[in-house]
């Protein structure tokens, strides 16, 4: 073959839809790791400190348990039926079709607004090293070095994924192991002040109040950004039947050991009043121990952590672009695959836009992060609850035996996915009370028209768009 775009019907054998099934069980278990660890963790808990105190440990524990029943549900309709772009096809499915539309848009939102406050973030973490370097300048330099990572090929993507998860956990246990040691044998600078009691000695464990710490569940939502990617790999894993569940899983503990147990051990180290925000906890927390070099290790990890998510933001931006295509909701040309078998253009026009936070650093360098996360997490909080709510219809479908039950069930059916809708729901009125995050809802309120306008467009040039399409009349498999 000569050209060099490679159309879905052309694809090879074996590769569902024209992708490459590149991204082995070891790339997946780490992919959804990672997804687990982000800058929302790194630099982002250091606002939420000043915020919330010690009580912040008890939110992340709220949220990651509802995160698991969004993964939860998530994964019993992957083993139903594992595509590329699941949450938009799932949205498709059980919702009809313009809320496919709406949702696969939303989530190339989510990922191209998450790669600003990515690219942000590296930016300041490089800044400690090299503070007369401009923040535009590093965010642009790191967006095109991973542009051109994600264009070689999956395997490459999942590779570079693999080591950048791989150093986030290697270091977090690491945080632990020597916060645990720093607090059991008092070695450091630290050792004196270090102790349990820090979690309860300043004011209480909710020195500002139950309502301030209820006020940080929006920015605990976006640090768990990113756990859903798992089911964007599903077109590309190499056994979707096993390493989904396992991936999926494993999360319960990821998060009681790396958001829980790794928050628990820095706030026992140091006493909360010590963290401000912009700052990384972690990086404060190593600056404090008095480690040579043990700020810029954490530094250098948490700048991985960031890139990290970028990484992942252009994989999945990419694939919805394509899945959009594919669903006559995106310009045609999305759905052709490079000869390395890589959505490319879809890629590119992500790439782009990511290129606004650019923007944004050169143009308010102190609110680039603040802005974007809001907003992200708006997007995310709908593709969350999209998950959800098709998967409440799915369960009732199955009951009335109209489809196959998933080999792969979520416990409590979907009564956990009612519970996980109302605490979404409770977020969402947080944002809307919080004068500093409301701004997302508006944009949101834009983004929305903006759609129903397209939506309009499409059903008037092209009917079929809107036809409801339903996979569980065709074969399923």
């Amino acid at each position: 073959m000569t050209s060099a775009q490679v159309d879905t019907e052309k694809a090879p054998e074996g590769s569902e839809e024209g992708y490459e099934r590149g991204l082995g069980s070891r790339q997946v278990q780490m992919i959804a790791i990672g997804g687990a660890i982000g800058v929302g963790l790194f630099l982002g808990a250091g606002a939420n400190i000043a915020k919330a105190g010690p009580s912040l440990i008890l939110m992340y524990a709220l949220a990651g348990v509802i995160i698991f029943f969004i993964m939860r549900a998530l994964g019993e309709l992957l083993l139903y039926r594992p595509v590329s772009g699941s949450f938009a096809e799932y949205s498709r499915e059980f919702l009809g079709p313009f809320f496919g539309y709406f949702t696969g848009w939303t989530y190339w939102l989510m990922w191209v607004v998450t790669g600003m406050a990515e690219l942000t973030a590296a930016a300041i973490y490089v800044n400690y090293w090299f503070p007369s370097i401009h923040q535009w300048v590093t965010a642009l330099v790191f967006l095109v070095v991973l542009f051109g990572v994600n264009l070689i090929s999956v395997k490459l993507f999942g590779e570079l994924e693999f080591w950048f998860s791989m150093v986030k956990v290697t270091a977090l246990i690491g945080m632990i192991v020597i916060g645990l040691g720093v607090l059991t044998f008092g070695f450091s600078s630290a050792g004196d002040t270090a102790a349990v009691s820090n979690l309860w000695a300043f004011d209480g464990f909710f020195p500002k109040g139950v309502g301030s710490s209820l006020m940080t569940l929006q920015g605990v939502m976006f640090a768990y950004l990113a756990v859903e990617l798992v089911g964007v790999t599903a077109g590309e894993s190499e056994d979707p039947e096993k390493t989904l569940p396992k991936a999926i899983n494993t999360l319960p503990w990821r998060i009681a050991l790396f958001y829980v147990g790794a928050l628990t051990v820095i706030l026992c180290v140091v006493k909360w009043t010590e963290f401000a925000p912009g700052v990384s906890p972690f990086v404060a927390a190593f600056a404090k121990i008095g480690i040579p070099a043990g700020a810029a290790i954490v530094n250098f990890v948490v700048l991985t952590a960031a890139l990290s998510s970028c990484n992942s933001g252009m994989y999945s931006t990419g694939r919805m672009l394509r899945n959009l295509a594919d669903s006559g909701e995106a310009p045609a040309a999305f759905r052709k695959l490079s000869a390395t078998r890589t959505p490319a253009l879809g890629i590119a026009v992500s790439v782009a836009f990511m290129g606004i936070g650019v923007v944004l650093n050169y143009v308010v360098p102190e609110k680039a992060f603040g802005y974007v996360t809001s907003v992200a997490t708006a997007a995310g909080i709908w593709t969350w609850l999209m998950i959800l709510i098709s998967h409440v219809l799915y369960r009732r479908a199955v009951d009335a035996g109209r489809l196959p039950a998933s080999p792969f069930p979520a416990p409590g059916g979907a009564k956990c996915s009612y519970v996980a809708i109302a605490f979404l729901l409770f977020v969402t009125g947080l944002i809307a009370y919080d004068a500093d995050s409301r701004v997302c809802l508006y944009v949101m309120a834009g983004w929305a028209a903006a759609l129903g306008v397209g939506w309009a467009v499409l059903k008037s040039r092209t009917p079929q768009t809107a036809r409801d399409r339903r996979p569980e009349l065709d074969e399923v498999g």
